[in-house]
């Protein structure tokens, strides 16, 4: 007898079977919010998949998610129609409509997420074993009402994704980063180091870039600082954004990046690449990890590096995360005014903390002060960017860096973020008032034709 049923029989009850007594097989998986695998629907799917897969044979695989273009589609609903015109089981039209959606995700997509992926609300997918999925929607975090058959049903759409950007992953490369065709960054890894099965995190592509428009409208910056940042990086300012995972880093750089003025050539390095630029003269570059054989590494150290000998007039460099925080003061610090990158740090000061931790990495044993020297020298403007409990981002602070007094970098808020801004306004969860204090760098800006009038700083003086 089991403990379970030991412990039920010693409390006076009946001893319950997996499940429930009592309950069908089906309905303790509906209890617990799964598809059940005796569902007349769900074996009509996978016996016509595998029917399916008989005829149309090589045709189905070997095509990236929408690669195969109409023509494939077109087939595959065309040998489904047939298939289902034979099948002997009563189907509804919704149960028709169901399997021919879900047998064209299963063989041309990404299975059970691909309607996940193609919703424009959910930005990121996050699957926590074959039977709990999570998306991210509006900044919030819900169950998706949807799920895998089982382990082996996820790991083939793991190795689908992995396969088609050539990039493996098993027991003994059990870790992967990769991206979709359109740009969604990927994240897989598996048994042994996943415990509870596999996991796959998908952080989507926006097809359409948000705007600084955009991004006034959702309160996450102010028009009077929207103007200060589009005049800082017309002004050739190098300009730090910093903030957590999912905070929005990459979207404000991307705004940044789009007030570059056509004219200028721009050289872009990114782990994934995810910056959206409109000006014509971009040349994009993405790091590359070890093959199969643990050879053919390119970093963001090597990129940045190439990138000074390709005659660049800005530097946005996706993400520094080590070494490469060296490569970069460096740029900045000879002639690459005007550069751009990201950061993870939770305030403007921890993001100089950090900087100077990453330079450190670069295994160059310089002192303390020479580095922060370089940070001092090299970074004129912080923008720190946070993510609220209620799922919106906004950015807290603008801060220059303003030099060094004795053996400190030191800092001066230009704007910052007021909870109670707005409070006349229902519903306003705050925004970024000026704190009345100018920039240094304001004459600097005058050498690049840029002026900034003294109201946009008009504000309470701290």
């Amino acid at each position: 007898m089991s403990l379970s049923a030991r412990l039920a029989a010693a409390q006076g009850k009946e001893p319950e079977e997996r499940g429930g007594a009592g309950q069908s097989g089906a309905d303790r998986y509906r209890a617990a919010g799964a598809r059940p695998p005796t569902d007349q629907v769900n074996e009509v799917r996978l016996r016509l998949q595998r029917k399916l897969a008989d005829e149309l044979g090589p045709t189905l695989y070997g095509n990236a998610p929408g690669g195969g273009g109409d023509d494939l589609d077109a087939r595959v609903r065309e040998a489904l129609n047939d298939l289902l015109a034979r099948e002997e089981t009563p189907l509804s039209g919704n149960d028709r409509a169901r399997i021919i959606r879900e047998v064209v995700d299963e063989v041309l997509g990404h299975g059970p997420i691909e309607s996940l992926l193609r919703d424009q609300s959910v930005t990121e997918v996050m699957v926590n074993g074959p039977h709990l999925i999570f998306v991210e929607r509006f900044g919030r975090l819900e169950k998706a009402p949807t799920e895998f058959d089982d382990e082996s049903h996820l790991r083939r759409i793991i190795d689908r994704i992995c396969s088609r950007v050539g990039r493996r992953v098993d027991e003994s490369s059990p870790m992967v980063d990769a991206r979709l065709p359109d740009g969604s960054r990927v994240n897989a890894i598996v048994p042994p180091i996943a415990l509870d099965g596999s996991s796959l995190t998908i952080r989507k592509f926006s097809s359409v870039p948000l705007t600084v428009g955009d991004l006034m409208s959702y309160g996450t910056l102010t028009r009077q600082a929207a103007e200060f940042l589009d005049a800082a990086v017309r002004g050739r300012r190098n300009i730090l954004v910093s903030g957590g995972t999912g905070s929005g880093k990459t979207t404000i750089l991307n705004i940044l990046s789009g007030f570059v003025p056509s004219d200028e050539r721009i050289v872009t390095v990114e782990d994934a690449a995810e910056l959206q630029l409109d000006q014509e003269h971009v040349v994009r570059l993405e790091s590359r990890p070890a093959n199969s054989e643990g050879r053919g590494t390119i970093t963001t150290r090597d990129l940045v590096r190439n990138a000074l000998r390709m005659r660049p007039d800005r530097i946005v460099v996706g993400e520094v995360r080590d070494g490469a925080a060296l490569d970069m003061l460096q740029a900045m610090n000879t002639g690459h005014d005007g550069s751009l990158t990201t950061l993870h740090a939770n305030t403007p000061r921890d993001a100089l903390s950090r900087l100077e931790t990453m330079v450190l990495m670069a295994g160059m044993e310089l002192p303390s002060r020479a580095i922060r020297d370089q940070i001092a020298s090299a970074v004129d403007m912080i923008l720190q960017v946070s993510r609220f409990k209620d799922g919106t981002r906004k950015i807290t602070h603008i801060t220059e860096v303003v030099g060094m007094e004795g053996e400190i970098v030191t800092l001066q808020d230009i704007f910052l973020y007021d909870p109670n801004a707005g409070a006349e306004t229902p519903g306003s969860t705050g925004g970024l008032r000026p704190t009345g204090v100018r920039p240094h760098f304001t004459d600097t800006l005058a050498m690049y034709g840029v002026t900034l009038p003294a109201t946009m700083f008009a504000g309470r003086r701290r």
